[in-house]
């Protein structure tokens, strides 16, 4: 990470972790599929709680992010001690927030749903299931993104590759024979889905765990000797909290918006579902690209190589432009299209082609903020990304989606989505440049 060229090293340290994250935005998108050929109120009921699951996903990828960055700034400045305690430190945080999602799944699902939609109807019974089942499954997926975050900090983006690619290929498979009963299995529906999920995290999980038993790292890990270093943990949340609250941001934004959108139409609560659903195959290719500069960026910034650490942001941001104006252009072009995958309605089309032509024009200005977010996380700037992220998703999405619903309804709030990340990416300009005069440019 010190020595080759970087759009060599970066292309080699994303290509992996981009191509899993495409794979598993694909499987989102065929999961949806799969789940509206059950009906549109199957739809709505999992993207009503889809949120929740988003914020396992949040608490464990922020963790993973803090694991990551630490370690590779340890690598960097020659601090193996420290390295190794810190990868020890982050399969412990898997399990222990594993025990956080089972208390979730517990004593939540039946008080969230209550708050959409009343009990006894399709949509409340599917979404509690599947919310349940997703909680109280969720040591899979708590412990195999520590695994991959450690393996990343260390350049190894193969491995991560092979245990997110394992996972979403299982639950690909696992999908149309849980949900519509083949081969045999009872029909389950949901709850189907739900299940799939949880067996895909499991093999994925395992993959994880064979390539730290079997492989060679730069990270040693001894969970039986293992000691708790709170100096560990702290530097781990200096940086892992700011994200995990940041990425735990967008989850909390969907369960208000979907408090907007529901006393329209719970069709607007399944077109905003899709949405998400088909913007993560634009969104997950410029995350992997994160997951492979993040630790070239903290590397360098560790060894105090001011040309490398701006080399490898400027070339990762580049590549996310690239691809958001693909997305742009896409979501501009066929929307209709992209709905009619899910068996869209008249009234869905209706609601559905106006909503991704708006929300779409947030994605080259969010180029910019994803990029300037990974820069912050990876120099050990996590609050910078927190604020950033809360001005894009929260107070600036939440408010003005509600004045602006009020004023045109529906269809006119979808521009909350462009105008809040045009305010995060002010922001994080100013605060990016006050970061390279403060610390960059004396490297």
């Amino acid at each position: 990470m010190g020595i080759m060229p970087m759009r060599k090293l970066l292309y080699s340290m994303s290509w992996p972790a981009i191509l899993s994250m495409t794979i598993n935005a694909l499987y989102n998108i065929v999961d949806s599929i799969f789940v509206a050929r059950i009906g549109e109120d199957a739809l709505s009921a999992v993207s009503l709680v889809s949120p929740l699951q988003f914020l396992i996903i949040a608490v464990s990828v922020g963790s993973g992010i803090g694991v990551n960055s630490l370690i590779a700034r340890k690598l960097g400045a020659k601090d193996q001690l420290s390295a190794d305690q810190a990868a020890s430190t982050g399969i412990l945080i898997g399990v222990l927030n594993f025990g956080l999602f089972v208390a979730i799944g517990l004593f939540v699902p039946k008080l969230f749903l209550a708050s959409y939609a009343e009990e006894g109807t399709y949509i409340y019974n599917a979404g509690f299931r599947y919310l349940e089942i997703i909680c109280l499954g969720s040591l899979f997926l708590n412990v195999q993104i520590q695994i991959e975050k450690i393996l990343q900090s260390t350049g190894n983006m193969v491995a991560p590759m092979a245990c997110s690619m394992t996972g979403a290929l299982v639950n690909l498979v696992l999908d149309p024979i849980m949900i519509f009963g083949l081969f045999g299995f009872p029909k389950l529906g949901v709850t189907g889905a739900a299940v799939a999920t949880i067996i895909g995290q499991f093999f994925g999980m395992m993959v994880g765990v064979l390539f730290l038993v079997k492989g060679n790292h730069l990270v040693n890990i001894n969970m039986k000797n293992f000691k708790v270093d709170w100096k560990i943990i702290k530097e781990i949340y200096e940086v892992g909290f700011p994200s995990i609250i940041m990425q735990s941001i967008a989850a909390v934004m969907i369960i208000f918006y979907n408090k907007i959108l529901v006393e329209y139409s719970t069709t607007a609560v399944a077109v905003l579902g899709i949405y998400f659903r088909i913007q993560s195959f634009i969104f997950m290719p410029v995350f992997g690209l994160n997951q492979g500069s993040m630790p070239i960026i903290a590397y360098n910034f560790g060894a105090k190589n001011k040309e490398r650490v701006m080399a490898g942001y400027k070339e990762s941001l580049k590549i996310a432009l690239f691809v958001m104006v693909i997305g742009f252009i896409l979501f501009q072009t066929i929307p209709d299209k992209l709905l009619g995958i899910f068996d869209a309605s008249a009234q869905m089309l209706k609601i559905g082609v106006p909503a991704l032509r708006l929300i779409s024009i947030c994605f080259i200005p969010a180029a910019f903020g994803i990029m300037n977010g990974t820069f912050f996380q990876a120099t050990g700037h996590g609050v910078y990304s927190l604020i950033s992220a809360v001005i894009r998703q929260l107070l600036g999405i939440l408010p003005l989606a509600y004045i602006l619903a009020k004023i045109g309804g529906v269809t006119l709030s979808w521009l909350a989505f462009p105008l809040a990340e045009i305010s995060g990416l002010s922001y994080s300009l100013i605060m990016f440049y006050r970061l390279y005069k403060k610390e960059i440019s004396v490297l």
